[in-house]
Parts: C-alpha cells; structure tokens; sequence
C-alpha cells in the first residue's frame, strides 16, 4: 500500500477534498503511483493526514467517478491503468511574480446547512440551564448505553403523532449520527453471510460505513419512482438500506404499491429493511407520508431518524428504532458499550420536545425553507430557462440541476474560481457499470433568499450560458 504526502492548507480558499483529489490525480498522471497500487482505506487516510473522513472519502469518489481509480470489494481502492502518463505542463512563470490568489467564497449551496438565522437560541439555552439545574447524578455521567429514557420516550410519542409509529422506549437507541447508528447495526448482522443492498445512487457515508464493516455491497438501480424492487428480489441480499420519502439524492418517493412489494421481499427473504427518514418533515406542497416502518406488520424494518436536518447537527443527535427481533441480539453484543450523545443534551432535548418546541420550530423552519427552496427554482428558471433540468424539488433541503450539454466537473471549477460553491453528485453513485449523470446538488438551507438569488444570477455569468 503506497504512503501518501499531500501538503494540505485549510486557509487557501480551496477545499481540502478537491486538494487531496487533486494531489492524487497529479500523482497518478505523474506515473507516481502506479497501476494496481492499492491507496490507503479512507480511516487511515483520514488519520494520517489529521482530516476528516468524509474529506477522504468525497475526494476518493471523485476519482472513481473519473476512472482515476476503482473500488474492489475487499480489497480497497486501486489505482486504474492510463494509456500513458499525462505529464503535466509546466508553465513558465516568472520567479518574482506573486502567487496566484484564491478568490474568497462568497456563495456556498452546500447540502447540509441550517439556517443560521432562525435557530432557536434563546429557547435551546433556558433549555440546557434547566436540565443543568437537576441532579448532577442524572447528567455528570454515560447515562443509559440507550440513549436517556425520558429523551426516548419523548421521540416515541413524536414519532406516533408525525410519522405513524408504534413502538416502545425500549425499541429506541440514541446515537451521535446515522453513521453511527449504522455502525451499531452492522454489529448486529453478519457480515460473512449478510449481502447488504443500497439504492444506486445513495448517501456515500453510509455505503462507506458498510464497506469499512466488510458487507458485500449490491447496487440496486432506481426506476422513476424509487427501487427497483424486481432487481432486488433477484438477489441474495438480507438487508437493503432506503430513503424511502424522500431518495437522496434523487428526491423520489417511493409509492405504495413499491412499499408493500418491498415488505413482502423483506417477509420471504427473513431479511431486514433499513430506512433512513433523514428529512421527511420538509416537504412543500404534499401531505406527510407515512413511514414505512409504520407499515412494518412483520417487525423487520430498522427505522433512522436525525436531529441533523429539522433542529441542529451541532448537538450530534440521531436515534434508531430497533425491531423487537433484534433487541436481544442489540442487549448481547453491545452491552459494554457507553452513550455516545452527551446526557446534558439529551436532557435539554427531551424538555425541548415536552414543552412544544420541536415541533413549533418544525413548522416555522418549513415556511422559511419553502420560500428559499421557490427562491432557488425562480431563480434558476429565470437565469437558465430550458438549459436547466431541476430533478428532485418536492421535499428536503436541496434539488439536482443538469444543465445540458455542460460537465459538472467543469462547471464545478469554474463556479469555485469565482467564489461560488456548487457541488457534483457523482460520489453518491457506485459501481463500475454506469458513468455518473452531470448533476449538480444545490443545498439551500443556509443560504438567504438573497444569496440565493444573487449566487443563481453570477453562476449564469460564470459559465457563459
């Protein structure tokens, strides 16, 4: 396995992702590395150079989706063959002439952000003094390896009330993020035996957490209204992972005729559904759609919900319900384990909830982002007309954007050189046999509606269209 030394500068304006992706491309180019070198695993990466794994991870997606690299299931990434090295042009600059500047970001539609603005504050504070103000017994230590009870109880009567939910306290287990959460579960199935199968294109963290558990992954393609439910039934997968209301990234939702297919498969296969519902209460226009575990008549469905997207990611709060089927197997393997959410949060969460707060900030964050949300499709449909397809814009806090006959890549670059960040969606696509479609994924959650605009209006400028 090749050792890597990239020189990596977080204050040049500059991505670390696209530095990294950039180092070893050259590298490969260069004739560096060579074919059939194995690159090190995203955590190692990550560790060695002191950055995060997602960082890794999207730069290594990058080059996959380029054919720079490929993904082999338990081996890792390899280094692909080029018809000969591209050595790079070396430019003739003159040695006292300063260093090109970067320009600073001035719009970033990353996927992902909250609005900033609108965060609740006042209220989240009074919220953390008050559960300080109890026993120091009840928050100076782990906690129950659960999550806290009263959290937990609180997130059962939500999920009764807003997703059609049955399930107990005792089905719930509180985690620092749905990556971590998947985590736990991985622990709970097998993976010598337990092929997993993802949507095709999906949330690359996710398919990276299987991958570093050592699952065999299957791709499974999307039709116009989500899974293809007759591909998967062809295979010999006992667990499929879906984002059922609302596919990320492609924004579909699955109907119901799809559901009770895709419980049926679940049933005969004696398999496990896990669906992520990372932002089913942003939805514009539509009624709520029922949850899929609500449907779950025969307890196979894992149901992941996040704090993430509705309230905070700062407080790294994501809880799971676990089917009653796997509680005992959860007790066995995971008994030694500690909370991973700090208790004070917990209990500033779960006096949030009881006093109303959730869900009246639920509801006036689903105003502000459908006007932001009309805001970015006005604006795109003024500035790029029928040069703009816009996929995926009934729900959630971010759209995809092809503009025809243009590269995302290219439009990538030359968005960030003026400043303007937009970002590809090749990394959520996998596999060897199909070439990433030139979508762009436009986050709008922590953008004004006047950045918003003014950002549509320079990208038109930008990329000369």
């Amino acid at each position: 396995m090749v050792e890597l030394q990239p020189i990596l500068d977080s204050t040049n304006g500059t991505p670390l992702y696209m530095q990294l992706y950039t180092y070893i491309k050259e590298e490969i180019a260069n004739g560096h590395l060579k074919k059939g070198s194995k690159l090190p695993s995203i955590r190692v990466l990550s560790q060695h150079l002191a950055i995060s794994k997602t960082t890794v991870e999207t730069a290594y997606q990058q080059l996959l989706a380029e054919g720079y690299i490929e993904s082999k299931p338990r081996v890792g990434f390899i280094v692909q063959d080029l018809e000969e090295p591209l050595a790079p042009q070396v430019p003739q600059i003159d040695v006292l002439a300063e260093a090109p500047k970067t320009n600073p970001i001035r719009y970033n539609f990353r996927y992902g952000h909250i609005d900033p603005d609108h965060f609740p504050l006042k209220t989240w504070r009074k919220c953390l003094l008050a559960a300080m103000d109890a026993e120091r017994s009840e928050w100076l230590w782990y906690g129950d390896r659960q999550g806290d009870i009263d959290l937990r109880e609180e997130i059962q009567r939500y999920l009764y009330h807003a997703r059609g939910i049955h399930c107990s306290p005792e089905q719930i287990v509180i985690g620092s993020g749905t990556p971590q959460l998947i985590g736990l579960l991985c622990q709970l199935f097998d993976f010598r035996h337990d092929v997993v199968a993802l949507e095709n294109p999906c949330y690359n963290v996710i398919r990276t957490v299987f991958q570093n558990h050592h699952f065999s992954i299957l791709p499974i393609e999307l039709e116009e209204d989500g899974l293809n439910i007759d591909q998967l039934q062809a295979t010999n997968a006992k667990v499929v992972y879906v984002t059922p209301s609302h596919q990320l990234p492609l924004g579909m939702v699955l109907p119901i005729g799809k559901r009770q297919k895709l419980l049926k498969w679940v049933q005969q296969s004696n398999g496990f559904i896990i669906e992520d519902d990372y932002d089913s209460e942003f939805r514009y226009g539509n009624k709520p759609i029922p949850a899929l575990k609500a449907l779950d008549t025969e307890d196979r469905v894992v149901y992941v919900g996040t704090f993430s997207k509705v309230f905070t990611p700062a407080i790294r709060a994501s809880y799971m319900v676990l089917p009653q089927r796997l509680l005992a197997r959860f007790y066995e393997r995971c008994a030694n384990y500690h909370q991973t959410v700090a208790t004070i949060v917990q209990k500033s969460l779960a006096l949030f909830m009881r006093e109303g707060h959730f869900e009246r900030h639920i509801r006036r964050m689903r105003t502000i982002y459908a006007k932001k949300r009309q805001a970015l499709i006005g604006a795109i449909r003024e500035h790029f007309g029928d040069q703009a397809t816009i996929i995926g814009d009934k729900a959630g806090l971010h759209l995809l954007v092809e503009i025809k006959g243009k590269d995302a890549a290219e439009l990538v670059q030359k968005a960030e050189k003026a400043g303007i960040l937009v970002y590809s969606a090749a990394k959520y696509w996998f596999g060897n046999d199909e070439t990433p479609p030139p979508y762009l994924l436009l986050g709008f959650g922590g953008m004004s509606e006047k950045d918003i605009r003014a950002g549509i209006r320079e990208l038109k400028q930008v990329w000369e269209i």
